[in-house]
C-alpha cells in the first residue's frame, strides 16, 4: 500500500470512528479492537492504529496495548466546565451578531431557521443521532457570527464533546429532544429581537436543562 492510500485509510478509520463516538453509536466506555475497525472498513491494522492514537490525543479513546480502545467517558467536572465555556462564548457572540448589520443578521436568521426546521423533522422522523449533529449546527453557526477566529477555534474543540452530551440525552427520547427544540426557538426569538442580554439568559436556562439530564 502507497504513503498516500495509507493516508486516505487512516483518514476513513479515524472519521468512522469519530462520527461513532459523536453519535452515541459507541458509548462511553465502549471497548473496541484495532482488528473490529479493520475489518469493518476493509483495511489494514496499521492506519486503523494510527487514527486511534489521533482519537486519543483528542481525548475521545484511552488505548490500553493488546486490548483495545476505550471510550472515555464525559465526567461530571467535564461537563460543567463544557457548558460553561459554551455559555461564555456564546453569550459574547450572541452581543456581536445582536449588534450586526442588517444584511448578515437577516442572514443568521435565515440560516438558524433553515437548522430548526431540519431539527424538528428530524425529531418526527425518529432520527435523534440527526437530532444530535444540528443541535451542535446550531450554535456554531451562533458561534461563527461572532466573527472571532480563536473563539470559533475554541468552540469546535468543545463542539464535538457537546455533540456526544446532546446525543446522550435524547437517546431514544423524542420529548427531551423537543424540549431542546423549543429552547432553541427561544433563543432564535431572542437573536432577532436583537436581545443579547435575553439571549445569555435564555442560554442559561437553555444549557442549565441539558445539564440537568446528564448529572
Amino acid at each position: 500500500m502507497s504513503a498516500s492510500s495509507e493516508v486516505t485509510a487512516a483518514q476513513k478509520a479515524y472519521q468512522s470512528v469519530k462520527a461513532r463516538i459523536l453519535s452515541g453509536e459507541l458509548p462511553p466506555s465502549e471497548m473496541i479492537t484495532e482488528g473490529e475497525v479493520a475489518q469493518q472498513l476493509g483495511i489494514s491494522r496499521t492506519p486503523v492504529r494510527e487514527a486511534l492514537l489521533r482519537l486519543e490525543v483528542e481525548g475521545h479513546l484511552r488505548l490500553y496495548p493488546k486490548r483495545g480502545a476505550l471510550v472515555v467517558p464525559i465526567a461530571p467536572a467535564q461537563i460543567h466546565e463544557i457548558f460553561d465555556a459554551r455559555l461564555l462564548v456564546e453569550s459574547h457572540a450572541a452581543h456581536v451578531a445582536c449588534a450586526a448589520p442588517e444584511a448578515s443578521h437577516a442572514r443568521l436568521l435565515e440560516i438558524l431557521s433553515v437548522v430548526i426546521n431540519q431539527q424538528s423533522q428530524a425529531i418526527d422522523d425518529g432520527e435523534l443521532q440527526r437530532y444530535a449533529e444540528l443541535d451542535a449546527q446550531f450554535h456554531h453557526h451562533l458561534i461563527g457570527a461572532g466573527g472571532n477566529t480563536l473563539l470559533t477555534e475554541f468552540a469546535t474543540s468543545i463542539r464535538e464533546r457537546q455533540q456526544r452530551l446532546v446525543a446522550a440525552s435524547v437517546d431514544r427520547d423524542a420529548d427531551r429532544a423537543r424540549v431542546y427544540l423549543e429552547g432553541h426557538r427561544a433563543l432564535y426569538e431572542r437573536l432577532r429581537d436583537r436581545d443579547p442580554v435575553g439571549y445569555s439568559d435564555t442560554l442559561a436556562e437553555h444549557l442549565n436543562t441539558a445539564k440537568g439530564t446528564l448529572l
